[in-house]
């Protein structure tokens, strides 16, 4: 059960620990699927000529796909680590009134 808000005492809090962890895991597939599909449907690409669908296109897929992967979750970990305020104990952020603090377990 998270704990009230210390300023506006409201219940709807998240635990910043869990939304740091999903922002990288949703920016790392974010990332990813944008790499992928920017390597394999960009223009340059699209030729009238290549009939069939060559296996080096998926090679340059894969590692775009990392590489996006990789920044993505980069991009992911820092717009939720601005949100960390500075102490020890669990991190938490208000939904409410948008203050964030610390508890000590």
């Amino acid at each position: 059960m998270p704990p009230p808000c210390s300023r506006c005492v409201s219940q709807r809090v998240i635990n910043l620990e869990t939304a740091r962890k999903l922002g990288t895991a949703a920016g790392a597939l974010a990332g990813s699927l944008k790499g992928a599909y920017s390597s394999l449907y960009s223009p340059s690409r699209l030729l009238a000529s290549s009939a069939q669908f060559p296996l080096s296109r998926i090679a340059a897929a894969v590692i775009a796909a990392a590489s996006g992967g990789i920044a993505g979750a980069a991009a992911g970990h820092q717009m939720i680590q601005h949100l960390f305020p500075p102490g020890e104990g669990t991190p938490w952020l208000c939904l409410g009134c948008g203050n964030s603090f610390r508890i000590l377990d």
